[in-house]
């Protein structure tokens, strides 16, 4: 269970996090939100579907790891197999949030607030938050650019599923996957872009989407799916050998 607290130079001035890469850590996850900030280098590891929230039916993108859940094809005994490592993962075990200050006219300022309940938060290894006089180690201070990157990523996520719904452009997709075993597994819930509506645009429609940065996004999912054949052979390198 989380236990935020909102990051304190006093409080938590001994604190240190784990930043290696593992399932005793919370990595063994099947896959993690990302934004279109990030889809180029996203795109050369992860395949990136769309995912609808149950509970809003809202659209979000996701980096896919494995083929179901607590699976991440990418981990290993040695750590993230992969360059990249999506923003949203990066970011853990912190969150960034709003609070409003003693002034209600002024804007809601931004505060760090860390799970301390986290595997990775303790007090002997691992990173320090803070310098030993108080000031912002090196390590939080690239941990700040993650969270206010995801923010914005948020935002972006927003303009870009509305324009994508727009022109219709999103459609569910069934992945068939059958392992070298003769296994086959089927992922749904997913949904990506539809091509056919896609090349249908009229000029000014795809001029829109240009100038809104949101076509060379939409072509980054479209080639990411490549990235899917990657997850097939993890998946298969981790079957029993004949």
């Amino acid at each position: 269970m989380n236990n935020y607290e909102l990051l304190n130079n006093v409080k938590h001035q001994s604190v240190k996090v784990i930043t290696d890469r593992s399932a005793d850590y919370g990595d063994n996850l099947q896959f993690a939100v990302t934004f279109p900030l990030e889809f180029r280098r996203i795109q050369s590891h992860y395949p990136i579907f769309l995912q609808k929230d149950n509970e809003t039916g809202k659209f979000f993108p996701i980096a896919l790891f494995g083929f179901e859940a607590g699976e991440n094809l990418y981990l290993s005994e040695n750590g993230w197999d992969a360059e990249y490592i999506p923003l949203s993962v990066k970011r853990h075990p912190f969150v960034i949030g709003y609070q409003q200050t003693s002034d209600p006219t002024q804007e809601k300022q931004a505060v760090i607030s860390i799970d301390m309940e986290s595997p990775r938060v303790n007090e002997t290894e691992g990173e320090a938050l803070f310098q030993e006089h108080g000031g912002t180690s090196s390590y939080l201070s690239t941990v700040t650019e993650v969270l206010e990157s995801i923010q914005v990523g948020i935002e972006m996520n927003e303009e870009f599923i509305d324009a994508l719904l727009e022109h219709d452009l999103v459609e569910s997709v069934n992945m068939e996957i059958e392992l070298k075993d003769g296994s086959r597994n089927q992922l749904l819930g997913l949904y990506t872009i539809n091509e056919d509506n896609l090349e249908q645009l009229e000029a000014e429609a795809l001029g829109k989407l240009h100038q809104q940065r949101h076509l060379q996004s939409i072509y980054m999912i479209m080639a990411s799916l490549s990235s899917f054949s990657t997850l097939i052979q993890k998946r298969n390198d981790r079957l029993p050998q004949e």
